[in-house]
């Protein structure tokens, strides 16, 4: 009698596990069509106050107007978005908790990190781009050049003299003058600072020539005159400052910018990625949001999934030889 109900119950078991994926389906798309139906997390490796918790919560507010919901940014700072990234890979699928994935934690870091903590591709849903931010080569307003080309000529003219700042090692600032470097031929000097702002502070006094910075930082000292833009390093002119040239005028093929994506943990339902990559785009495409990201100097982005997964991956491979070259040590 036992052996016959421990049949009945495996067999019960072994039927019910046979019938969840015809279930699960319908299940998944019936909660995709109601996505969101209570408040979403918004997981920010990032401080508060910056560029980058501006822009989240920018985006954030205007997907609490459409939606309905709330969506609640969560600063998880540390190790270059590393954290915050982590919190993100380790939530559960079901589209209440996602964040903020960047060339930094999802390429940058898998090559400066002796050891991460999530795989960088595969253990994330990356769900659309949100924003591109240019980096901009600035330059002290007694700096005796006027442009990056000029810029280029002094160095050669007069290489190892010059230097160039950075706010640290393997940031997309450092990253950028080295691909200035490597693509011109230069012989310059690198002097990493613990942070935009003491970098800048340096500039402005004349102890630093030049530096390496997010477009939002040198933002207001070139508009007011107290410094000089060189060269912003996206493949288009910056919509914020449309007169100063890019990297790729001068250098074919010179392409860097501070990137970011909406991500969730792995293995998101198709439906339910697909409504939030819908709502997103609404987000993202709405006007206002377009004028004011461009006032901090950044560009909105709305992407495919299919699209920015695969731009992640092409970054990774791209950018791995430039961190190497760069003589950027994993720890």
């Amino acid at each position: 009698m036992t052996s016959r109900i421990t049949r009945r119950r495996t067999l019960a078991l072994l039927g019910a596990t046979l019938a969840t994926p015809l279930v699960a389906p319908h299940i998944a798309r019936a909660q995709a069509s109601t996505w969101p139906a209570r408040p979403v997390r918004y997981m920010l490796g990032f401080p508060a106050g910056g560029a980058t918790d501006t822009c989240s919560r920018l985006f954030c507010q205007k997907m609490a107007e459409i939606t309905g919901q709330q969506f609640v940014v969560e600063n998880r700072p540390g190790a270059g978005g590393v954290i915050g990234a982590d919190a993100i890979a380790k939530a559960q699928p079901d589209g209440y908790t996602l964040g903020m994935g960047s060339i930094a934690s999802n390429v940058i870091a898998v090559g400066t990190y002796a050891k991460l903590p999530f795989k960088a591709g595969s253990d994330f849903t990356f769900i659309t781009g949100l924003w591109q931010l240019p980096n901009i080569l600035v330059a002290n307003k007694d700096f005796p050049v006027k442009d990056a080309k000029e810029l280029i000529a002094l160095i050669k003219k007069e290489p190892g003299k010059h230097a160039y700042a950075s706010a640290g090692i393997g940031t997309t600032l450092h990253l950028s003058g080295e691909m200035m470097k490597s693509m011109a031929g230069l012989d310059l000097q690198h002097i990493p600072y613990k942070g935009g702002n003491p970098a800048m502070i340096d500039l402005l006094a004349g102890r630093v020539p030049m530096l390496f910075d997010n477009l939002p930082g040198s933002l207001p000292g070139v508009r007011a005159g107290e410094i000089k833009a060189l060269a912003v390093t996206t493949k288009e002119r910056s919509p914020a400052l449309p007169d100063v040239p890019t990297f790729n005028e001068l250098l074919p093929g010179f392409e860097l910018s501070s990137w970011t994506a909406l991500c969730g943990p792995a293995n998101m339902p198709a439906d339910l990625v697909a409504r939030i990559n819908e709502i997103s785009a609404k987000a993202l495409n709405d006007t206002g949001v377009k004028q004011k990201f461009v006032d901090l100097g950044a560009t909105t982005w709305p992407t495919s999934t299919a699209d920015i997964t695969a731009y992640r991956e092409k970054e990774e491979a791209r950018l791995l030889p430039v961190i190497q070259a760069a003589g950027i040590k994993p720890e």
